[in-house]
């Protein structure tokens, strides 16, 4: 590194957590000639490694090494293949019953057992959760009934009602298959403190922890049964993985220009041709899924006139944020998902940005410019509040162009403060969060109503203090997608869902959102799985001496 590089990075070690990441890429470089261990670098920690919780970026990114799933799905094709299961399973023909054949040869890193028996616990706890030991269900799993062990190598699921999304549920890190030891936890045996405890089947196992900042995983030498469909097979090339938290992305590309550390996630935009110059990969991949997005509270009052919906849509440049903020890797968006999303509908037409007619749309609903240019009427200004979606990229920084751009039209735009508990608690209230901005990962059709609908994350707050639907149309769309046992129909279901999202002006998408990793030259083999959590089976690591 150049010597500003390196008073940077010699400043920064007076913080506690650059502090933590220089002294463990340190030990990292001063071994790296017959060191086989890959230093990763996450600017957040993980919170839970209960795989239904796993969404959140370093939650998964952990219980992705940890655990085995019943199913593989490409993240390329998005196909799906056998993994634990030796063949893709017999459905009924209303998918209520999914009957898999499973491998008998399988153990967990303390030695025990995969059965049947010990599958069926997973998603019988998965399915249903259990109020008692605060662990929810999986969001990825509707209508879920009971599990049943036929015998020593097939299991049964029965689902109440159609649950033809639960084929790919059993593909996600949401359905890591986790020992019996592990199952008896509640939700702290899951959190920080305890990750050695928690016990998969996967290629790798929790050698130590400090909480909050570091983890150790070391490769499991008997693994041997990763899914077919990977050119690598057994045990993974790589001796462990070292997780270091690197809040501050100046630590993190620093440590990976100077060959400190392997891979980084989360680089924005302005650092990736920069990175490039120094010969680091730059690893970008789309969840495939709901885009990143402002989703509207339609039944807060001043946003209850479609008028007004309409005109803020219009009044946003997209493409001027997306030239001012990002790259190439983040695609505008044009519907509510991407463009790789199954089920994806072009939409673009509604989106284009025409701020003459939100002025227009506005002074119809009977909004006028007051004194200082707000619009006001009967004596109340035009003013929302959004949330700042913290593990969003460059979220406050949106927001802030997006205030300014509303400003413009006369619509008083607040950025939410706080941290990442007080942005969850304020955007369940349509009081604090009118304009809610968002995104979801998921690579299945249901991925449009784990985001819109009621009793899932109800992004646009579609219900009554009574639990009833505020737009009861919108959640019969919804349900048709969750509920058709056909692709095809699921297909369409997805297609409707989003045209009328679009009538209702429901949202604004802004871009189809990235995860993106910065890469040493010293890595081959590195790919995201299908929502871009990474998965370091595949990656071999080729030392040179001395580094840079």
């Amino acid at each position: 590194m150049g010597s500003k590089t390196v008073k940077r990075l010699k400043a920064m070690a007076s913080i506690i957590t650059a502090a933590a990441v220089m002294a463990g890429c340190a030990a990292h470089a001063e071994s790296k000639e017959e060191d086989n261990v890959l230093t990763y670098l996450e600017p957040q920690f993980f919170r839970t490694l209960y795989p239904p919780a796993a969404g959140f970026y370093p939650n998964g990114a952990v219980v992705n090494q940890l655990t085995d799933r019943l199913l593989f799905q490409d993240p390329e094709t998005l196909e799906l293949s056998p993994w634990i299961a030796t063949e893709l399973p017999q459905v009924n023909q209303d998918a209520t019953e999914y009957t898999f054949n499973v491998r008998t040869d399988v153990t967990y890193s303390d030695g025990t057992p995969m059965t049947t028996e010990n599958i069926v616990r997973n998603f019988d706890l998965f399915g249903l959760g259990d109020k008692d030991r605060r662990l929810s269900s999986s969001e990825q799993i509707s209508n879920y009934e009971r599990g049943e062990a036929v015998d020593e190598d097939t299991v049964k699921f029965y689902f109440s009602a159609p649950a033809p999304g639960f084929l790919q549920a059993t593909s996600t890190y949401n359905a890591g298959l986790l020992s019996d030891s592990t199952l008896d936890f509640d939700d702290e045996g899951f959190g920080p403190g305890n990750a050695t405890q928690v016990i998969g089947s996967g290629p790798f196992v929790v050698e130590s922890e400090k909480i909050g900042t570091d983890l150790m995983l070391r490769t499991r030498e008997d693994y041997d049964w990763a899914p077919p469909a990977t050119e690598h097979q057994g045990r993974a090339s790589v001796d462990g993985v070292h997780y270091i938290l690197a809040s501050e992305e100046s630590v993190r590309t620093g440590a990976i220009i100077s060959a400190q550390a392997d891979i980084a996630r989360q680089i924005s935009a302005p650092q990736e041709p920069l990175l490039r110059e120094k010969g680091v990969d730059i690893v970008s991949r789309g969840t495939n899924s709901v885009n990143n997005q402002i989703a509207f509270r339609f039944n807060y009052p001043t946003l209850q006139d479609k008028r007004v919906r309409e005109a803020i849509i219009h009044g946003i440049d997209r493409e001027e944020i997306l030239r001012v903020l990002f790259s190439d890797s983040y695609p505008l968006a044009t519907s509510s998902l991407a463009a790789t999303a199954l089920g994806y509908k072009d939409q673009s037409a509604a989106y284009t940005y025409d701020p003459e007619l939100s002025r227009r749309l506005l002074d119809e609903a009977g909004w006028v410019p007051g004194p200082d240019g707000i619009r006001v009427k009967d004596g109340q200004r035009l003013s929302f509040r959004t949330n700042t979606a913290i593990p969003q990229p460059r979220s406050k920084e949106v927001m802030t162009m997006v205030q300014d751009q509303l400003g413009d039209l006369g619509i008083d735009f607040h950025i939410n403060a706080g941290d990442q508990a007080t942005q969850n608690a304020d955007a369940k209230s349509i009081d604090k969060v009118q304009l809610y901005h968002m995104m979801v990962g998921r690579a299945d059709y249901d991925v449009i109503s784990s985001m819109y609908a009621k009793d899932s994350r109800d992004a646009l707050l579609n219900q009554d203090a009574e639990g009833n639907a505020l737009d009861p149309r919108l959640e019969e769309l919804l349900d048709e997608v969750t509920s058709s046992p056909e692709q095809e129909q699921r297909r369409k279901a997805v297609e409707a869902v989003q045209d009328y999202l679009t009538e209702q002006a429901y949202l604004l998408p802004l871009f189809e959102e990235p995860v993106v990793y910065a890469v040493s030259r010293e890595v081959t083999g590195f790919r995201p799985e299908s929502v871009a959590r990474p998965w370091f089976y595949e990656v071999e690591l080729h030392r040179t001496a001395g580094g840079e």
